[in-house]
């Protein structure tokens, strides 16, 4: 009786920590999506418009009007995507995590804002944990909203055009995709 006791006890608790393991990834999940749900607001087109200050890369991998493979999926449709090279340039690029200016949740590591978008940057790249005011325009909400840096990396970004491998209309002028996003078409 004590052992039966014993095991019902046992599988009891081991049952609970295994509840607690999937609702934690339940959790996590669900917050992901919500991450990547958020992205469905990004204005997947722009005018090609660059920042002021925004220097273009000379000899870059990949050059303008060359085609390269996408491997990020910042949008919907974006990874695996055949894009064509509009604009690369050299500069920082930094995830932010800001609450939008209209409400609502706070997004977190949103990929990517350069130097040049940042309000008063100033000429040296900016830390993690530094707060910002963001002048892009990627998301609605995200002009003017009040930022904090979560990384930072000196690399080439690039503007491309590309059709999202899940239909729709093409996206032209998408900023932006960093080099190691990016890879040769086969």
């Amino acid at each position: 009786m004590v052992k039966n006791k014993l095991f019902i006890t046992m599988l009891l608790s081991f049952s609970l920590v295994l509840s607690a393991c999937g609702k934690d990834e339940a959790t996590k999940k669900h917050e992901d999506s919500q991450n990547h749900a958020d992205h469905g607001e990004m204005n997947h087109s722009s005018s090609g418009e660059v920042p002021k200050g925004l220097k273009e890369k000379a000899n870059p991998t990949y050059e303008v009007g060359s085609k390269a493979v996408i491997r990020a999926d910042h949008m919907k449709g974006m990874n695996d995507a055949e894009a064509t090279i509009v604009g690369a340039y050299d500069t920082t690029v930094y995830t932010v995590s800001y609450t939008p200016t209209t409400g609502g949740k706070k997004v977190r590591d949103h990929k990517w804002v350069i130097h040049e978008e940042i309000k008063d940057a100033g000429d040296k790249p900016l830390t993690s944990g530094t707060e910002v005011t963001l002048e892009a325009d990627h998301m609605k909400g995200m002009k003017g909203a009040k930022a904090t840096i979560d990384s930072a990396e000196q690399t080439t970004v690039y503007m491309v055009d590309y059709t999202p491998t899940t239909g729709g209309e093409r996206v032209k002028n998408h900023k932006w995709v960093t080099e190691n996003e990016l890879s040769e078409v086969k």
